[in-house]
């Protein structure tokens, strides 16, 4: 299995256009040495010829073009990625939808909750109509159903499994104060040459024992590393809202609960890497104590133009 992290930021980006923050200002001006990352999207393949997105962010037009295994091959008008997968509803994660209008329709896998999301208070598949359209391949996480296997025809040699996961759904869904199965998913992805897998959870706000056991028998876990604590947001002056509140758990652990840092340390996975990392994270100081000790642990932080192959 072939994967490439197209954005590893979480939504704003690094930095972010409008802060200043310890990170973003000390990055701008050279006082620490800390990547610049788009926001978060991977694409993975089984061949390196045809490409499943996870997620659509709102920097895909620049991604793609940073990456030649995305580029058309033939004809005039061609593209190697046959289809999305989204994982939750958030803005954040479906708007580099509208930047893949020009393309044929769009072979969309989300569940019910998301689709609704997309076509109420979010309506970008109604506008989408009016362009390249889209075909919704529903995921079938929803009620009492937590678990949904399936494949995509134009990406042979992949296996998809959904899971239904704690977290937040968007502002503008109308389950945001009280989560609905199917508002959250990760995957895992299994390929059928090599046996290789890969855990894929960029929003995760626990590790409960489903998603311990799917990071133990996976090759290369890719999750949640959106904040190093619970108060980040609070204590560099950002908002009001923890890390909780906001649907992720932070790497650290608080009052007698489990970090993510945690969960990895004993996880069985070769590759152990945090991705959706947001601006305010220490963990993007390269030179920083936080960064020096995930190194310690056999933790990655993923930056944009990654390649795994498993």
């Amino acid at each position: 299995m072939k994967i490439l992290v197209l954005g590893s930021g979480a939504g704003g980006g690094f930095p972010q256009w409008n802060c200043n923050c310890a990170n973003c200002a000390g990055q701008r001006a050279g006082r620490i040495r800390a990547t610049e990352r788009t926001q978060s999207s991977i694409a993975v393949s089984a061949d390196g010829q045809s490409w499943v997105l996870l997620n659509a962010s709102p920097d895909i037009g620049s991604q793609i073009r940073r990456h030649p295994q995305l580029h058309p091959r033939r004809g005039l008008r061609d593209t190697p990625i046959k289809a999305v997968v989204l994982i939750d509803a958030q803005i954040d994660h479906v708007t580099g939808l509208l930047g893949l209008r020009e393309g044929p329709c769009i072979d969309l896998w989300a569940t019910r909750c998301v689709f609704e999301d997309l076509t109420s208070g979010l309506p970008l598949l109604e506008v989408l109509r009016h362009y390249c359209g889209t075909r919704w391949h529903m995921i079938g996480v929803d009620g009492s159903c937590t678990r949904s296997d399936f494949e995509i025809e134009a990406a042979p040699g992949l296996r998809f499994t959904a899971l239904a996961i704690p977290g937040k759904a968007p502002p503008y869904s109308p389950h945001r104060r009280e989560q609905v199965t199917g508002d959250n998913i990760a995957l895992r992805i299994d390929c059928a040459a090599d046996g290789s897998s890969l855990f894929y959870a960029p929003g995760l706000a626990s590790v409960g024992e489903q998603e311990l056991a799917w990071m133990n028998a996976a090759d290369c876990v890719l999750v949640d590393g959106t904040f190093w604590q619970e108060d980040e947001m609070q204590a560099a002056g950002l908002g009001t809202k923890s890390a909780t509140d906001m649907g992720h758990l932070p790497q650290q652990g608080a009052a007698g609960r489990a970090g993510m840092v945690d969960a990895l340390r004993d996880a069985a996975a070769a590759r152990k890497v945090l991705i959706h990392i947001n601006n305010s994270n220490p963990i993007l100081d390269e030179d920083g104590a936080p960064r020096r000790a995930l190194a310690a642990m056999g933790i990655e932080v993923a930056h944009d133009g990654m390649e795994i192959s498993l």
